[in-house]
């Protein structure tokens, strides 16, 4: 069929099929009736009008009937439009339709109704074109009704346009005839369309084929289908879809007693509605709704059965979409419900949610049973507002999640695992059961409140214009109205299983109606309790307020009604989160103006499932919202409402509470209930004083309260530090100190024993008549030394002249001899050469650089290891002077041949503590001058200089070596000196240079008491002086022996002077400032004035009693530790010094290990710290101490002297011991009050107490070894007796 051809045989039709009633009756010109009925036009929204009626709906596979003629106006006048006619096409194969094929109803006009549209069948293999298949209802005063319209063909086109709509109605234009039917029988698909034509008309669809089933009906563009029969059941294999403000109405509005069955896979509207009057079950799995209404209408009748909706899959609402019911209505599946956002709800008088996997209520979305009307409400609730029992079916409610008027919800969520409440869920009586999670989003909402009883057992009441407010969890607020008191309504209801719906008030005059109470809301039951249960919004039961004034008859004020009384929460559940700016709320009402009183708080309960106890223990609930349960308030002299309660079910032992949270630390509880006093404090008798009670999950059940000690570092159970622990380990401290002791002496014993049977005892004294062997046990390293060449007699004969170097010989100020050579020598030596020798020799006793820093970073580290290498560089300094003098130099300052050519004029020697180093210078032997040797043998007066630097190292001493014995021996006999020599180091050795003021008084005075007294017989006498002072203020002291009958006034100056050069003058210059000589005293004038003389060239002077006090000297900084290092007389009983000595060495051992411990306990830092500040210096006394015990000869006491040494330096490691113990001690008392339930023991305040008895025994050691040395040192003890004549009665011992 080309375009603009046609087959037409519209207004063709014949006779409909007999006994149809297509062409209507009477005179209102209502159009023809065939697939769809005509329209009329005086149907109305109250009426129900139709024109012509539907026939041919069994064969609407295969219609073949005509359409019927539209209606007449009047009784004489002519029908309307002639029906359409028929049109039968079967074609082999493809059927091109670009043109039309009509089958419409004839036009009627004005005078008449439009004829309904005829039928037209189709049969090809394929459909292609863009033409018209029309059968179309006709034009007329009311529309026709549009015919039938069958096809099957395999293949079709979609831009062939299909029409079966209902023609226009001239007399009504807003009601069009009803669309037609057009049924595709390749697919079994019935689509029902009128081409967006308004209409009031409906289709009716009187049977569903169920052999085969239909596979999908289309209502579309303004259709509205009619489903009129009782027990009709719409069956299809595919979708039932509603677009374009189609309708499907089943039963019929006058008779909503009806039960209609829908059956499809998939249920899709678009701008639609669903009417049922009577019961709708519907069964699909999915259901899709835009904008659309499902609108179940029970007519009010009881006996109408609960209408069922099942969605197997998915459920969606969006747009305004609303299923609702004003009877009972059950929506259940296995899938998704899901109300999208703003409108979209679901109400029914009673509303039943079950088996949906989720339901999520979307913002602005509404779930609500019962519906807005107070008919509604009172239906729901009335059983149970008088009833003083609590409804069984809301503790335990049935299974099958059925509903029906004989439960008590109006709500229920029954067996759906999560639901999300972006929306409201509103109910007077909502039930939640056997679902896991409920979440209220923020915005959300799930609410009962002014749902409950107008009246009911809490009922307020109102006297004389006083209105109280409902009573419920609390009782209610009294009103008072111009004197009158009403009383507010009473209590009642269970606080440990509520379930009542809150109280009312109500207006006797009925001139302003009532306030309702609160709903009640369930959520879980006994046996399936929520998982739980997340609320960011708003969970409320509240009772109403009363907002408006109270009339009474004649319309004058009269005091308020009362608020009603809140509702009950009960909350069934394992878990609750309440968020910040949620609620759960059971607020009483407000009461009304002029007096109400407020309505009482409802009832919340928390019956938690299950509350595990001890490690399985978790918090039931997070509550950082708000819990509302107070009364309402009073308006003017009303009273305010009594809240309500709050409760949980009684938790176990170690929990309290509503929410069965643990007992606070440090209490116990071993009873259930919920009660904050069952918390008991738990005893500290048996907690250790560094403990604290600590948290357990669970709660504490029992009165022995667990504990841990404040810090990792103590151990349990008493808290102990390692170091403690050890102690109480051994019975405590006396304990441990008594078996320590007793340990220490077996030591002792053990080790004193083997010291004497390896080395001896040493109470013997030794009697040698040697002082040289007294120095060499001093430094026995030096004991070549002491016997340097040139102790034969003749080289004493020889001798002529000692100099001395200058100097303290440090690697700062090595030794060094000055220019110009002395008086005494001047006449054998070439002055030239001897300066030419003195700037080699100088050089060669200089220090390298690096000798200088080692011992400084050694006198860092550990100062007996610097003093060690000191004298170990000092002793390779001698060795290299005295082989440089005897090899290396050429002995050209000498005037001698002689002396030149065996190199034997000139000699090095030096102090066995190498403090002093001097040259010996000889006679040839072949000297011309006769004058000279003459004069050589006036060595007096000579000055003899002393060792050491009155240091604890290094005391002063007079080394008597043999060529001095045997220069002074001219004069004093052997003995004699040797005595003197012995007595005189005996005094010398307690003068300490930093005292030296007042230590070198008992010197002076012993030389006039004990020493001249003697001397006087050998015409000798010995003063005490300072010689060789050097820029740096160094000076050295000796004594000036002046024999042969001589005095320090008979001799010249002027034999002298002129051998001291300039650079002598400057130096003597120097020194008597540095001695700081007191020039102003002039009885002294001619001593100072002459001492060149005196001293044969040596720039110094003469200490007495009265120069004594000018004498110069360095302070000493470290004075304190001259308590520890002090040179001292001997004791005597040396086993008894050396045992007590190795009692000392060993507990001084013990408390420094237990020292260590202690610190390595308070941290790894302290203990570094302490053991490597200084370094080795704690540990060193141990090793060096056995070593100086258990070393036998000469070097006993030197290896003494530096135990000693280390002993001191040890007190460095024990005072960073009390700093460190400071810092911790600061730290842990800052923690303490950081922290007020922390504590620290005072024990931990007794850490000073071993670095104290530490520093005790160091300074008792050391006592004992200065005895120890003294012992080793000076063997003979005469030589301290005070009386001369005493002394020198032990003249042939020494």
């Amino acid at each position: 069929m080309g375009p603009n051809s046609s087959l037409n045989t519209s207004a063709l039709g014949g006779s409909p099929p007999p006994q149809t009633s297509g062409t209507p009756v009477g005179y209102d010109g209502a159009g023809g009736g065939h697939g769809g009925r005509g329209a009329s036009c005086l149907k109305t929204n109250q009426t129900n009008f139709w024109g012509g009626d539907v026939y041919a709906w069994s064969t609407l596979s295969y219609p073949y009937a005509y359409g019927s003629k539209g209606g007449r106006t009047s009784d004489g006048g002519k029908f309307g439009g002639i029906g359409g006619g028929r049109v039968f096409l079967n074609i082999t194969d493809v059927l091109y339709i670009n043109g039309s094929v009509s089958a419409k109803g004839g036009d009627g006009g004005t005078l008449g109704g439009g004829g309904s549209g005829g039928s037209i069948i189709i049969r090809a293999q394929k459909l292609r074109g863009f033409g018209v298949i029309s059968a179309a209802g006709g034009k007329g005063w009311g529309g026709g009704g549009g015919g039938r319209i069958s096809m099957n063909c395999y293949s079709k086109q979609e831009d062939v346009k299909i029409a079966v709509h209902g023609g226009l109605s001239i007399g009504c234009s807003g009601n069009a005839g009803a669309a037609g039917t057009y049924f595709d029988a390749s697919v079994l698909s019935l689509r029902v369309g009128n081409d967006n034509l308004t209409t009031e008309t409906e289709t009716p669809l009187l049977d569903f084929s169920t052999s085969p089933l239909w596979t999908n009906v289309y209502v579309e563009n303004n259709a509205k289908v009619l489903v009129p029969l009782l027990w009709t059941r719409v069956q299809v294999r595919g979708q039932i879809s509603l677009y374009c403000k189609s309708s499907i109405i089943f039963g019929l509005s006058e008779y909503p007693v009806s039960e209609f069955e829908l059956v499809a896979e998939e249920l899709l509207m678009s701008d639609s509605i669903i009417k049922v009057y009577g019961a709708f079950r519907m069964s699909v799995k999915m259901l899709l709704m835009l904008n659309s209404h499902i609108q179940v209408d029970g007519g009010g009748n009881a006996d109408v059965a609960t209408s069922v909706l099942e969605v197997r899959n998915l459920v969606v609402l969006k747009d305004y979409s609303v299923i609702s019911s004003n009877a009972n209505l059950a929506l259940f599946g296995q899938g998704l419900l899901k109300l999208t956002g703003q409108g979209d709800a679901i109400k029914g008088q009673r509303l039943s949610l079950s088996q949906f996997y989720n339901i999520t209520v979307g913002p602005g979305s509404l779930l609500q049973a019962p519906l807005d009307d107070d008919e509604s409400r009172s239906l729901v609730t009335e059983s149970l507002c008088e009833s003083p029992t609590c409804p069984v079916d809301l503790v335990t409610p049935p299974d099958d999640c059925h509903v029906n008027y004989t439960l008590s919800f109006s709500m229920q969520v029954c067996r759906v695992e999560d639901i999300l409440v972006n929306g409201v869920i509103k109910g007077s009586i909502v039930h939640i059961h056997r679902s896991r999670t409920v979440i209220v989003d923020t915005g959300g909402m799930i609410t009962a409140s002014e749902l409950g009883c107008r009246t009911g057992i809490g009922m307020g009441n109102y006297s004389n214009g006083a209105g109280a407010g409902a009573g419920h969890g609390g009782r209610g607020g009294s009103g008072f109205f111009k004197g009158n008191l009403s009383e507010g309504g009473q209590r009642y209801g269970s606080a440990d299983l509520p379930c009542e719906l809150g109280s009312g008030t109500e207006d006797p005059y009925q001139s302003d109606g009532y306030v309702v109470g609160g709903g009640i809301i369930v959520i879980g039951s006994r046996q399936w309790p929520l998982y739980r249960l997340d609320n960011y919004g708003f969970i409320s039961a509240d009772g109403q307020s009363r907002g408006v004034q109270t009339l009474n008859s004649n319309d004058t004020l009269i005091g308020g009604l009362g608020g009603g009384s809140g509702g009950t929460i009960l909350l069934f559940l394992q878990s609750l989160a309440l968020a910040e700016n949620s609620s759960l709320s059971v607020l009483g009402g407000y009461g009304g103006s002029l007096g109400g009183g407020g309505g009482g708080g409802g009832r919340i309960h928390f019956h938690w499932s299950k509350i595990a106890g001890g490690e399985e223990y978790v918090p039931l609930a997070f509550v950082d919202g708000a819990i509302n349960f107070s009364g309402g308030a009073g308006s003017g002299d009303g009273i305010h409402g009594e809240k309500g309660t709050i409760t949980g079910k009684k938790c176990p032992k170690g929990l309290y509470g509503t929410f069965c949270t643990e007992c606070r630390v440090g209490t116990y509880k071993d009873e259930e209930g919920s009660d904050v006093d069952l918390c008991k404090d738990c005893s500290f008798e048996r907690l250790p004083t560094r403990a604290r009670f600590v948290y357990v999950r669970g709660g504490v059940t029992q009165s022995t309260c667990p504990y841990k000690c404040i810090s990792e570092k103590y151990r349990m159970p008493k808290c102990y530090t390692p170091f403690e622990e050890l102690i109480y380990t051994f019975g405590g401290p006396w304990p441990f100190t008594f078996l320590l002791l007793c340990i220490v002496m077996l030591l002792a014993v053990a080790l004193s024993t083997l010291r004497i049977k390896l080395m001896g005892s040493g109470c013997s004294y030794e009697t040698k008549n040697s002082m040289e062997h007294q120095d060499d046990q001093r430094f026995p390293y030096l004991l070549s030394l002491s016997e340097v060449r040139g102790g034969k007699s003749e080289d004493t004969q020889t001798h002529v002249h000692r100099m001395y170097f200058m100097g303290p010989n440090t690697f700062r100020e090595p030794w060094h001899l000055p220019y110009s050579p002395p008086a005494a020598i001047f006449e054998i030596v070439y002055e030239d050469a001897f300066n030419r020798f003195i700037d080699e020799i100088n050089s060669v006793a200089a220090y390298e650089w690096w000798e200088g820093s080692v011992h400084s970073i050694l006198l860092l580290l550990a100062y007996p290891c610097a003093w060690s290498w000191k004298q170990w560089r000092r002793r390779k300094k001698i060795h290299r002077l005295q082989e440089f003098v005897k090899s290396e130099y050429d002995h050209s300052c000498l005037r001698s041949c002689r002396s030149r050519a065996l190199y034997k004029g000139m000699k090095v020697g030096a102090t066995p503590d190498l403090m002093v180093s001097y040259i010996d210078f000889f006679l040839g032997g072949d000297e011309k001058r006769i004058d000279i040797v003459i004069s050589i043998q006036k060595r007096f007066p000579m000055p003899i200089i002393f060792g050491g630097d009155g240091s604890y190292m290094s005391p002063y001493n007079l080394h008597n070596d043999t060529l001095l014995v045997n220069l002074v021996g001219q004069h004093v006999p052997a003995t004699v000196w040797n005595r003197l020599v012995a007595g005189l180091n005996a005094q010398l050795r307690t003068v300490r240079h930093g005292s030296i003021r007042t230590a070198l008084l008992p010197v002076i005075n012993w030389l006039t008491t004990h020493g001249n007294s003697q001397l006087e017989f050998h015409d000798v006498k010995l003063e005490l002086g300072w010689f060789q002072a050097t820029s740096s203020g160094y000076y050295q002291l000796g004594i000036l022996v002046v024999a042969g009958g001589c005095t320090l006034h008979d001799l010249h100056h002027s034999e002298y002077l002129d051998i001291c050069d300039t650079s002598s003058r400057t130096s003597s210059s120097v020194a008597e400032n540095s001695a700081n000589l007191d020039e102003d005293n002039q009885s002294h004038t001619s001593h100072v004035f002459s001492r060149k003389k005196i001293t044969r060239g040596f720039n110094g002077g003469i200490i007495n009693e009265d120069t004594l006090k000018s004498l110069g000297y360095k302070r000493d900084f470290l004075f304190p530790l001259s308590l520890l290092l002090l040179n001292t007389r001997p004791v005597g009983r040396q086993d008894t010094v050396q045992f007590f000595i190795t009692v000392m060495l060993l507990a001084d051992l013990f408390v420094t290990i237990l020292m260590l411990f202690l610190f390595y306990w308070i941290s790894l830092g302290a203990f570094l710290a302490v053991l490597l500040i200084l370094p080795l210096s704690l540990l060193s006394p141990f090793p060096a101490g056995l070593n100086a015990l258990f070393t036998n000869g000469p070097k006993r006491a030197s290896l003494a002297r530096v135990y000693a040494l280390w002993n001191a330096s040890s007190i460095s490691n024990i005072l960073v011991a009390f700093i460190c113990g400071m810092i911790h001690y600061v730290i842990i008392s800052v923690h303490s009050l950081e922290k007020a339930n922390i504590w620290h023991s005072k024990e931990d305040e007794k850490w000073w107490f071993l670095p104290t008895i530490l520093v005790l025994l160091k300074a008792v050691q050391a006592r004992f070894v200065d005895w120890n040395i003294a012992n080793l040192e000076v063997k003979d003890l005469s030589v301290f007796s005070p009386d001369p004549d005493t002394f020198w009665a032990y003249e042939s011992v020494s």
